[in-house]
């Protein structure tokens, strides 16, 4: 979570987790202005939502689908907990297909205890009270 969308606080976040060179497309939002260290493309969603291979389709796809399960399913989300609930969506998006076919959800479950078995989370974990002091 970030505290505002201002330039200075954008851009040290963006230099942390995108390598210099990479292809950054954005849309025209002015705090990603000056990205120089990316080959950064800006899409203007007054004149196209497309151009070429420059969008950000996927990442507003995800943002709704994640939306929707925040809003919808989950309800009452505490912020200490938001990143497991975008770690779950995260999951979801990138495991929907493999190529052409969409992978179900049985196999998709099943993949995701194969990743999960012989890990442990405290009921003090998940509550945030570690190291805290039991009554």
């Amino acid at each position: 979570m970030i505290p505002d969308r201002l330039k200075e606080t954008l851009h040290p976040i963006i230099k942390e987790h995108v390598h210099a060179g990479s292809a950054l497309f954005t849309d025209e939002l002015g705090g990603y202005k000056g990205l120089d260290e990316c080959e950064h493309k800006i899409i203007d969603h007054a004149v196209q939502y497309v151009d070429g291979r420059v969008h950000t389709n996927s990442i507003e796809n995800f943002r709704s689908l994640l939306k929707r399960g925040l809003g919808g399913t989950y309800v009452a989300v505490e912020p200490f907990h938001l990143f497991r609930y975008l770690d779950e969506q995260a999951f979801r998006y990138n495991n929907r297909k493999d190529g052409d076919r969409a992978i179900p959800d049985t196999e998709r479950f099943d993949l995701a205890m194969s990743q999960i078995m012989g890990k442990r989370l405290t009921y003090a974990e998940l509550t945030g009270k570690v190291g805290t002091t039991p009554f």
